[in-house]
């Protein structure tokens, strides 16, 4: 049986750097025998603001649903996103304030402080570019995007192990490093296709 693999854009732009990797390794995956979707969050139409937190029911939008649907079917996410200001992009961010709701992504245990993890069984990568060097970011300013990704959403949420993959910095970078940077992408899409 092939492996389900769902990979979400996060960045807004179809014409980036992110939408490359994320084609590229969804191309490689197919190649390898896996099952892939791909959500591209741009182009989804949804209200990304969790108006009344969990206080009131707010409906999901159709695109949200399906959203929903794909994350339950997938075996592996792979999310590719850009970090903006140290942190998620909006758009992003809107996305899992709307979709990891009690009752789908965890579920708080009656007088107890403790919750049950609703996605465990999967797994996860994040594909993520900035414009700086990756090595600033994890000792400088010990990566604040990655370990709200990692651990205050997936890991929370049961989706483990979550292996992060940097790539930057982007800005200014020669079409030899991005390149190899695809190349690296089409690598990882593969060996996932083939587990």
């Amino acid at each position: 049986m092939s492996r389900r693999i769902l990979i979400i854009l996060g960045q807004p732009s179809s014409n980036s750097l992110c939408a490359a990797l994320a084609s590229t390794y969804a191309d490689a995956a197919r190649h390898a025998g896996a099952e892939v979707r791909l959500l591209e969050l741009g182009d989804m139409q949804f209200d990304p603001i969790l108006h009344h937190g969990y206080e009131h029911s707010q409906p999901l939008e159709t695109d949200l649903q399906g959203a929903q649907i794909d994350i339950s079917w997938a075996q592996h996410l792979v999310w590719v996103y850009p970090i903006w200001w140290g942190g998620l992009p909006a758009l992003l961010k809107g996305f899992l304030d709307r979709i990891f709701l009690p009752g789908f992504a965890f579920k708080y245990r009656a007088n107890s402080a403790l919750w049950d993890r609703l996605l465990a069984g999967r797994t996860a990568e994040l594909l993520v570019t900035m414009d700086f060097p990756p090595w600033y970011y994890r000792w400088v300013q010990r990566q604040p995007g990655h370990r709200q990704m990692k651990q205050g959403i997936l890991e929370f949420s049961g989706i483990r192990p979550v292996h992060v993959h940097s790539f930057g910095p982007v800005v200014k970078s020669s079409a030899a490093k991005r390149a190899a940077w695809i190349e690296r992408v089409r690598m990882l899409g593969t060996r996932a296709g083939l587990r």
